[in-house]
């Protein structure tokens, strides 16, 4: 379950950046104080930034997923604390979403050992909730194999060989509203979180390789708590 940064973790990350320097986006701090792990970054961009995500994996390359994000995106010393790390080792990186459409992942790192800060207490216990079984998508839909929605509603582009071909997609609400575009796809396995997408409801995309349309689908973003699509929204096409 996505994570957002809560007030007592925040105050957390903030008595710890006083112990080391913050690097500025797109660097950033990975450091492992008392078996937490904490993400730290100061940001300078001037350019509104919507949405920033602490993405964790086992592999330094690939197999990201996003563990929670912060709620004041635009605060100059930012941070994240993950105390529910596999172990110690893994590979953490930030994913920037700015106003327009245009992104960027920070490079992964693994967190350094710090033994210079003294014991920090440990955050509230966060309250999981069982996975959602997502039911069959209703007949009369097929969702495309290359952009879809996960278990958590958020959009999941996968391009295995988006390395060696130049990929790009337009997306757009369903009153042909241009949502945001993303005109270089670098990364083979992408999650883009639903809030970039500002409401629930159908949208649809324009896939292009090498600028040649390879694809026009659609997917559907159930409201909070939902999860599929109603069956009223089935025959909606465009």
């Amino acid at each position: 379950m996505l994570r957002t940064l809560s007030l007592t973790c925040f105050f957390i990350v903030s008595m710890i950046a006083k112990s080391f320097a913050q690097d500025t986006l797109p660097r950033i701090n990975v450091k492992n104080i008392s078996n937490k792990i904490i993400i730290s970054w100061k940001v300078t961009y001037g350019a509104k930034i919507n949405t920033i995500n602490i993405q964790r994996s086992a592999d330094s390359l690939r197999n990201f997923t996003s563990i929670g994000s912060v709620l004041e995106p635009m605060n100059r010393e930012n941070g994240f604390v993950d105390n529910k790390a596999p172990n110690p080792n893994m590979f953490y990186r930030v994913f920037v979403a700015f106003e327009g459409g245009s992104y960027i992942f920070t490079k992964s790192y693994r967190p350094l050992k710090d033994t210079a800060v003294a014991v920090v207490p440990p955050p509230p216990s966060q309250i999981v909730e069982p996975p959602k079984l997502i039911p069959p998508p209703p007949a009369g839909f097929v969702p495309s194999k290359f952009i879809f929605t996960g278990k958590d509603n958020n959009v999941i582009i996968d391009l295995h060989d988006a390395a060696g071909i130049k990929y790009s997609i337009k997306f757009f609400d369903e009153k042909n509203n241009p949502v945001f575009e993303i005109r270089k796809v670098t990364d083979l396995y992408l999650i883009i979180e639903k809030v970039n997408f500002l409401h629930a409801g159908w949208f649809y995309f324009m896939l292009y390789d090498n600028g040649i349309l390879k694809e026009k689908n659609q997917f559907y973003i159930p409201k909070e708590g939902k999860v599929g699509i109603p069956q009223g929204e089935v025959n909606k096409k465009f």
